[in-house]
């Protein structure tokens, strides 16, 4: 009888076991990876999510001139294209991250295979692609060593996915458009200009290695923290190496940029500093309610902080740096000169008011601060919260000489802030409304409120020529009419006078008779009072509204001297109809806004009217004209001499072309205005300081004429000196066949200038009354 062999059996059936657990693991392994694709073990991202990634994109604000004024954003990150990365920035990634980057399809299966075999003890094995998917779709991954797994095999899938998806030029744009740099820096563009102070093109091939080189650990080789400099530059060196290493870089060039030190030109980025401060404050609330009124296609909001809109404005940077240098070098100027004026007040920086009104003033300060509202907040007391005021504490204060570490009582640095002069400049061009320049304030960390758009001040005689425009246009006057400077009463009961009003000349004087070019030139306060008595106050309001002034202006004839509060913004938007022939034009900021893929979404129209005949606009302007050549502007002219001018600022001026202006002073010196136009160009400022119980002594200094004034006359030499600039020196022009009579013989100016074309000296006994 023939006899089985046991051991044969054995084998086979070992065999059998083998194969049959080697293809259930393979399909098991399969069906793994099938149920995490079909989101089993977690949401996986839709085709829809991997086309259009939720990429958390700063809004960009952008100059007329393309650069980029600031941001509004969760996280500091803007797109860039990979066109606009440099070649050698690309080839340190790939050699540094990812060296068969080209080569494979999302996984790396030599390198992850490698990887395993030694446990990860040499590294990761992740390509650019999966880390491309981490930071896209889960971010950190779990320290729980099951759930890490299906991260992991997550990350492959999507990573597959995403090579599918997008092209490897793509792949490398969109990581670096998402890798954190740390320091406030998201994605590569924020990081260059942050770390370099440049765009991601014109990074240098040492300045990409230390970009890819924060790459292993952005905290770690942080080129900020100086502990950590010989770190960062062993490592951008180790990325130089490696681009040597795949034939990207000679050795020669390797071996002379390992010994360049790293210069950084570090610009964290922050809503409360850069250029435009003030404004970027003032579009970040225009487009808040922008976008309530404006939604997506979908009909979903616009988020302003993540949608990675580009907001392209009206503002040129070069005239904003300009106007934000004029009134930082005039402000310093004023404020020492201020500050000297307050020796020996004791209830400085406050002059002539009671106990009782200086303590209302401080009280509501101390409710409008921060400290009060953090301590409200931890349940404290008004009582409690008061003495805190009172006790020293360290504090950070603004000076013009920097910033300053000192120790203080909260109430005495309320006090201290109190001093500061405050300033609002805008600039426009009169025939597109657009806005060119717009300084809100001194310093927008430490000084918030807007002066601009937001502040209204009494504007004093900086709103005659709104009524000298009505009278020309009601009673068919001309600039050479002339009037009797002499004293004027008008009695109660006419124009809704409650009592006698009899206005009077700052400078207590009366000329007799003079022309209302001289009369304006010289802001002679009875001549507008008698002309607003012959026009009523009703007519000269409805002429405001026509040029765009929204503030609330009663119908009285005190009206005529500027008894009324209108911001700078809306003050420059209504002289620029003079300018532009009388057409009314809107102050426009916005050219137009684009959704992060560069479609249209919102493109403002200009908005305009007719308010005044070109005759009648244009004769304001020559009355305003007048101002510069023989008023209170005429130092704009002067090319040297006088007494007093060392706080006018960028004094000499010398201006010789054509400039239609007004100053205004209020009562008390509490704010001082300048609006000065040529043809393409209209810049209003305001200067004062917060409580208008706060002020010069005297109105030597606290005129229009030498608080704002000089800011146009600085602001304007530095345009001047920029010719791609092209602002204007010629002549407003003229309309054809003018009926109006323009010409009232030479001013005191072109008769010192036909003499001696190259000086017009101030006098050496005159500082100059507005």
């Amino acid at each position: 009888m023939a006899q089985t062999n046991p051991k044969i059996k054995d084998i086979k059936y070992y065999q059998r076991k083998f194969w049959k657990f080697f293809l259930y693991g393979i399909a098991g392994i399969f069906l793994y990876f099938l149920l995490a694709s079909w989101g089993v073990f977690g949401k996986m991202p839709s085709f829809e999510q991997l086309e259009n990634p939720d990429s958390n994109l700063a809004t960009e604000i952008i100059s007329f001139d393309g650069v980029t004024l600031g941001k509004f954003y969760n996280e500091n990150r803007s797109a860039v294209k990979y066109s606009d990365l440099p070649k050698h920035l690309v080839d340190a990634l790939v050699s540094t991250e990812d060296e068969r980057f080209y080569e494979h399809s999302g996984i790396d299966a030599k390198r992850t295979f490698g990887a395993a075999a030694k446990l990860g003890k040499d590294g990761g094995a992740s390509t650019i692609t999966q880390q491309l998917a981490k930071l896209l779709f889960h971010g950190e991954g779990s320290k729980n060593f099951i759930l890490r797994v299906i991260q992991k095999t997550k990350e492959w899938i999507i990573a597959v996915k995403l090579e599918r998806q997008y092209t490897k030029d793509e792949i490398i744009a969109l990581y670096l458009n998402q890798v954190d740099f740390v320091n406030g820096a998201v994605g590569i563009g924020s990081a260059s200009k942050i770390y370099f102070g440049k765009q991601p093109k014109d990074l240098t091939i040492e300045e990409s290695a230390v970009l890819v080189g924060m790459l292993k650990n952005p905290a770690l080789y942080n080129p900020v923290k100086e502990k950590r400099k010989q770190l960062v530059l062993d490592r951008r060196n180790t990325v130089l190496g490696q681009m040597v290493r795949n034939k990207f870089l000679e050795p020669e060039a390797k071996e002379r940029l390992s010994k360049k030190p790293i210069v950084l030109k570090f610009q964290p980025e922050s809503h409360r500093e850069g250029e435009a401060t003030y404004f970027r404050e003032y579009l970040r609330d225009y487009m808040k309610a922008w976008a309530k009124d404006n939604k997506k296609p979908n009909g979903d909001d616009y988020d302003i902080y993540s949608d990675g809109l580009k907001i392209y404005t009206t503002i040129d940077s070069k005239i904003q740096l300009y106007a934000e240098e004029a009134v930082k070098a005039h402000m310093k100027n004023m404020q020492e000169e201020f500050f000297i004026q307050q020796r020996g007040n004791k209830n400085a920086p406050f002059l002539k008011i009671t106990d009782a009104e200086t303590n209302r003033i401080m009280n509501q300060a101390m409710k409008n601060s921060e400290r009060w509202r953090v301590l409200k907040e931890l349940g404290k007391s008004d009582d409690e919260i008061k003495a805190s005021f009172k006790v020293k504490t360290k504090m950070r204060v603004f000076t013009w000489d920097g910033e300053k570490d000192t120790i203080m009582k909260p109430i005495d640095s309320i006090r201290y802030y109190k001093h500061f002069l405050q300033a609002g400049l805008m600039s426009m061009e009169p025939q597109t409304g657009h806005v060119k320049a717009w300084v809100g304030g001194i310093n927008y960390k430490y000084f918030q409120y807007d002066h601009v758009g937001q502040g209204a001040r009494q504007v004093g005689s900086t709103f005659k020529p709104f009524v000298y425009a009505t009278a020309i246009e009601q009673l068919g006057m001309s600039p050479c009419d002339q009037m009797i400077d002499g004293p004027f009463m008008m009695r109660r009961g006419k124009h809704h006078l409650t009592s006698n009003w009899e206005p009077r000349n700052s400078d207590g004087k009366y000329r007799g008779m003079v022309t209302l070019k001289k009369a304006l030139a010289n802001s002679i306060n009875t001549i507008s009072a008698k002309l607003i008595d012959k026009t009523g106050p009703e007519a000269v309001v409805e002429m405001t509204k026509k040029l765009g002034v929204t503030a609330d202006i009663p119908a009285q004839p005190a009206i005529a001297l500027g008894a009324v509060e209108i911001t700078v913004q809306e003050m420059v938007g209504a002289y620029s109809a003079f300018a532009n022939q009388g057409v009314y034009v809107k102050p426009q900021f916005i050219l137009k806004i684009e959704d992060k893929n560069g479609s249209l979404v919102y493109e403002p129209k200009m908005e305009s009217r007719d308010v005044l005949n070109r005759d009648i606009a244009f004769a304001v302007v020559k009355l305003m004209e007048g101002v510069t050549e023989e008023g209170s502007g005429q130092r704009l002219r002067y090319t040297g001499g006088g007494s007093g001018y060392n706080r006018m600022t960028g004094f000499p001026y010398g201006f010789e072309n054509d400039i239609a202006g007004k100053t205004g002073t209020t009562q008390n010196q509490s704010d001082g205005w300048f609006i000065g136009m040529v043809p393409n160009l209209a810049t209003g400022i305001w200067v004062g300081c917060e409580d208008r119980s706060a002020r010069f002594r005297s109105i030597t200094y606290g005129q229009g004429a030498a608080m704002a004034l000089p800011v146009w006359g600085l602001f304007m030499k530095k345009c001047y000196a920029d010719s791609e600039l092209n602002i204007s020196k010629e002549a407003f022009e003229e309309p054809e066949e003018s009926v109006i009579k323009v010409d009232c013989g030479s001013s005191n100016y072109i008769k010192k200038k036909s003499r001696d074309s190259t000086a017009v000296t101030a006098p050496t006994d005159e500082f100059g009354l507005e």
